[in-house]
């Protein structure tokens, strides 16, 4: 095997080598489930970010390595007879033919609007199937662990597909002038009541990117990035003129910044 093409089944074969209990690697021995998980998410943002940079030289790799991530996983359940590999692969098989009935099967569904509902229906029902004498929150199984501002996302979305939600976008913008008073209301008052409005505000925000079909994850990634690239022009015109940025004042920063948004706007252009 070890001469073989590269296949799924050498790759399946690999990992089995590296948690055999008497040759495989130490450190591949020492893991379980929740000590891959760090290596998973830090895996999911190198793709992020290979295809923000448009390195598909480097998404290539990367993706191997995500790729590892769940063949490692599937050892594990299969080690603990709990499932595998070919197990893991019928789930997603069935799920998303189950979820594409305008696909696989006769449904119509035309537009966005109607598949996404479909969508929304589907995984319903799949919580439903998980607890069907209980009676679950639709935001019950949104995971603690996502990033804030794609968790609000993803609430904000479950809550609009049972009709709570704002009706169109300058509604959620009034909601964003209401929240920021709110938070100007309380900036000289409790610390705690100042962080829960700004929290308000944030969370009124992402209403905002999602009526606009934005992903607020995305977009703070890009932003936070867009100021990186200038403010690395501001510190570069700061030592052009012999002096560390700490020794200029904010009024000739501001100019610095002024040179480099417009540098960068030329660049995008």
């Amino acid at each position: 095997m070890l001469s073989d093409k590269a296949s799924m089944d050498k790759l399946r074969w690999i990992m089995a080598q590296l948690r055999d209990p008497e040759t495989g690697c130490p450190w591949d021995l020492k893991q379980d489930f929740a000590s891959i998980v760090p290596h998973t998410i830090e895996e999911a943002y190198e793709v992020a970010e290979a295809i923000n940079q448009q390195d598909y030289t480097e998404l290539e790799k990367e993706l191997g390595d995500l790729l590892f991530q769940v063949v490692f996983y599937s050892q594990l359940g299969l080690e603990q007879k709990r499932f595998d590999f070919d197990s893991v692969v019928a789930a997603i098989c069935e799920k998303l033919i189950r979820r594409h009935p305008h696909v696989f099967a006769d449904e119509s569904l035309h537009t966005e609007a109607q598949i996404k509902a479909n969508w929304e229906n589907e995984k319903a029902k799949e919580r439903a199937s998980k607890s069907p004498n209980e009676d679950l929150s639709i935001l019950a199984d949104i995971p603690q662990a996502l990033p804030a501002l794609s968790r609000a996302n993803k609430i904000q979305k479950r809550c609009a597909h049972v009709g709570f939600d704002w009706d169109n976008i300058e509604q959620c913008f009034e909601k964003v002038e209401e929240e920021v008073a709110e938070v100007k209301a309380e900036l000289n008052q409790s610390d705690e009541r100042l962080a829960e409005e700004l929290g308000d505000l944030m969370f009124a925000v992402v209403n905002v990117c999602r009526h606009a079909k934005q992903d607020p994850e995305a977009l703070l990634r890009a932003a936070n990035n867009k100021f990186i690239q200038r403010f690395e022009t501001v510190e570069q015109l700061a030592l052009e003129t012999g002096k560390s940025i700490e020794q200029h004042n904010l009024e000739t920063l501001e100019s610095f910044w002024q040179v480099a948004k417009k540098r960068s706007q030329k660049q995008s252009n």
